[in-house]
């Protein structure tokens, strides 16, 4: 009716006594178009691109940043394990001594009195055990081990050293003052790592060693009877290093659990080293910041950190800003073609119209504007043609009556239909807003719209594949207040999508089975469509055959009168298709079907 309203009141306006299109009225509409569009073109094109050239470095500086921290945790996840097995290793020679029984029966002699009641030759064979049978075991264990040393509790040195150094301590070494010592004492038999020291004990050996220390006790008693210290060289950990790979200026540091430096493959100052050791996420230095990544090894409590330079993340940033300009000037120079073209492919139609308004003022009623695609400036030129037909209905009053009668049932007839969706679905709209499911309330709402717009299109015929569409948006809606106590089922023959039928025809049946079979059913129901071409018995010529079936409530068909819709589908059915046939069965509780049979020598193709 909007339309129509429309319609008839641009055609008075239209009439050559009531109104004149001049050059004056086209450049104006022209350049009101003209500068919506350019509005339009700031707004969706120009901002969104300064936007991104804005945001695109701050994004990709996080995305590297973050691949870099990715990268650096696993290089030092697998570094800490190299590590933890290395200390591992070192730990089992600590453990040596146990496995022997006889040395710990000889550290068992030399931490008591026995030792002064054995024979010289018993006190030769301990002294023999101790000194060859322990460091050929530990010699055999791990060929980069700088060195043991075993402390029994009389007082006694024995030491396994490699080829390089001496195998004699330091004349009177304080060994029971030196902090490893200590601190093997009090772990009391558990293994205690100590952080770099020199190797100060022994003679000519002045190597930075870090060492691994227990406490050998009685298995019986569990009285002390030494200390054992397995020495490694540091170099062992740049052996380490060169296995794995680190971005240009990336510093790798360990400390001890004391936060003394054990190792740094490049130098770092003491500012930094008390940086890392406070546990900083980002460490400065004089010239660079660094990015911090760090993990603790939890058997001896070192921390090992890698320090990831920041210039090496802004070297990769300014080739994102070089990319991020080209971008955007890109963007700006195809946004500029787009402009133009889209405001040419624009205004052009207009000023058609405009052509088409002027040989109409001038009593041409058989120009037409020439519709193309189905956007808003053909469906605007749709109904300039519609506007048209309505002047020419004015001129030829008589013959325009008889086709505005027949055009004016269908249009009643579809009127009394559209009422029953838009209210099936109003209420299901109410209770997703209620319980807050905006997601699902968006996507019924613009169901509910193309619907709609479906509906108000100037046209009485439709393929079946909009029908069938257009049932399928209904459904969807439909499950909106039912969930899952509605399947819907729909199939159809690919060769009879394209056949046109009476626009709406099928939607009453369908809404009558969903509102009186299965909404009233208290049980979980399935509603199917099914089209195909058939054969009917006796005929020579086919037939489409529409059969829409429920299982729900039913009802006997003797007792109960065909409402408006179906009543409708009959009618409009009838003034369609002069073979049609329509057909209802149902039984109570076992459901409905209704059968719509249409000669296809009467159908026509879209």
């Amino acid at each position: 009716m909007y339309t129509y309203f429309c319609s008839a009141t641009l055609s008075r306006d239209l009439l050559p006594a009531r109104s004149k299109v001049n050059r004056q009225e086209v450049d104006t509409i022209r350049q009101s178009i003209r500068f919506r569009l350019s509005l339009l073109f700031f707004i969706t094109i120009v901002i969104p691109i300064v936007g991104i050239v804005v945001k695109l470095p701050s994004y990709y500086l996080d995305l590297i940043k973050e691949q870099e921290s990715s990268l650096l945790e696993g290089t030092l996840t697998a570094l800490t394990f190299d590590i933890q097995t290395y200390l591992d290793d070192l730990e089992r020679m600590t453990v040596t001594p146990y496995l022997n029984n006889e040395v710990m029966l000889a550290l068992k002699l030399k931490s008591t009195s026995q030792w002064k009641l054995l024979t010289p030759y018993e006190q030769y064979e301990a002294e023999e055990v101790l000194n060859k049978t322990l460091p050929s075991y530990l010699k055999n264990m791990r060929k980069d081990i700088l060195g043991t040393i075993l402390l029994p509790m009389d007082g006694s040195v024995y030491i396994t050293p490699p080829l390089s150094f001496s195998d004699q301590a330091v004349k009177g070494f304080p060994f029971k003052e030196q902090d490893w010592y200590i601190k093997a004492v009090k772990a009391d038999g558990n293994v205690a790592f100590t952080g770099v020291h020199k190797q100060d004990y022994l003679n000519n050996a002045d190597s930075e060693v870090f060492s691994v220390t227990r406490l050998i006790k009685d298995p019986d008693s569990s009285r002390p009877l030494g200390i054992i210290m397995a020495d490694a060289d540091t170099v062992l950990l740049d052996q380490m290093m060169k296995g794995i790979r680190l971005s240009k200026g990336a510093k790798v540091v360990i400390l001890d659990d004391n936060q003394q430096l054990i190792y740094a493959n490049q130098p770092i100052s003491g500012d930094m080293q008390r940086q890392i050791a406070s546990g900083s996420r980002t460490v400065m230095d004089v010239k660079d910041s660094y990015t911090v990544v760090r993990e603790t090894i939890s058997r001896s409590n070192w921390v090992i950190a890698i320090l990831s330079p920041e210039a090496f993340i802004q070297a990769h940033l300014k080739r994102v800003y070089w990319i991020g300009t080209a971008f955007a000037a890109s963007g700006l120079l195809i946004a500029l073609i787009l402009y133009f073209t889209v405001s040419h492919w624009i205004v052009t139609p207009f000023k058609q119209m405009i052509q088409v308004m002027k040989r109409v003022q001038r009593g041409d009623m058989n120009t037409l504007y020439r519709v193309k695609g189905n956007d808003e400036i053909s469906q605007l030129g749709s109904n300039l043609n519609t506007m048209i037909y309505k002047l020419d209905e004015l001129i030829d009053r008589e013959y325009k009556a008889v086709l505005g009668k027949r055009n004016a049932e269908y249009r009643a007839l579809q009127s009394q239909i559209q009422p029953h969706f838009l209210y099936n679905t109003l209420n299901g709209f109410i209770g997703l807003n209620r319980t807050g499911q905006s997601m699902q309330l968006e996507r019924a709402i613009l169901s509910l719209s193309g619907m709609l717009r479906y509906t108000l299109e100037h046209n009485d015929w439709a393929q079946l594949q909009e029908e069938i569409d257009f049932i399928n948006k209904y459904c969807g809606l439909q499950l909106v207040r039912f969930a899952e106590k509605i399947q819907v089922h729909i199939s159809c023959d690919p060769d009879a999508l394209s056949l046109l039928i009476p626009k709406l025809l099928l939607q009453p049946i369908i809404e009558n089975a969903i509102i009186h079979g299965i909404e009233p059913c208290d049980h979980s129901c399935e509603l199917r469509m099914d089209i195909h071409m058939q054969s009917v018995p006796g005929e020579k010529e086919e037939v489409l055959a529409i059969h829409i079936s429920d299982n729900g409530v039913g009802f006997e068909s003797s007792k109960v009168q065909e409402g408006l819709g179906i009543r409708n589908v009959r009618e409009r059915l009838q003034l369609s298709f002069e073979g049609a046939s329509m057909s209802i069965h149902s039984a109570k509780d076992q459901g409905t079907s209704v059968q719509i049979l249409i000669p296809l020598k009467d159908v026509r193709r879209g």
